[in-house]
């Protein structure tokens, strides 16, 4: 296998794990007190693309506490803007990996008949 089909299945996989990171957020963006996660995306030596997935801390808005209790509660910390903008950049990325994998299998596939 290439160094460019490695590269980008390395990033395809990457890319799902954000996927999945995007989609837990989404879903639990209405739970009060969720702390959603953030993906990071770091180029692995000798080639490829290294994940690191991060909750972050900041807080959600105060919720006032219902009857008959004292503590207050906050809601998520989700932004859907934020998600949806995820989302178009992990389509896009994903997208310009597939170009890659295709440009890549037509090399392999001249080189194959000219060797033939």
């Amino acid at each position: 296998m290439s160094s460019a089909f490695g590269i980008a299945l390395s990033a395809i996989r990457a890319l799902f794990t954000r996927l999945d990171v995007t989609a837990n957020n989404t879903a639990n963006a209405n739970t009060d007190g969720f702390k959603k996660s953030r993906v990071d995306l770091q180029e692995a030596a000798p080639g490829g693309v290294k994940v690191t997935i991060s909750t972050v801390d900041t807080p959600g808005s105060p919720v006032p506490p219902a009857d008959g209790e004292t503590v207050y509660q906050e809601t998520s910390n989700v932004s859907l803007e934020e998600e949806m903008v995820n989302l178009i950049i992990t389509q896009y990325t994903f997208s310009a990996n597939l170009k890659t994998l295709k440009a890549e299998e037509e090399l392999q596939k001249s080189l194959l008949d000219i060797k033939v």
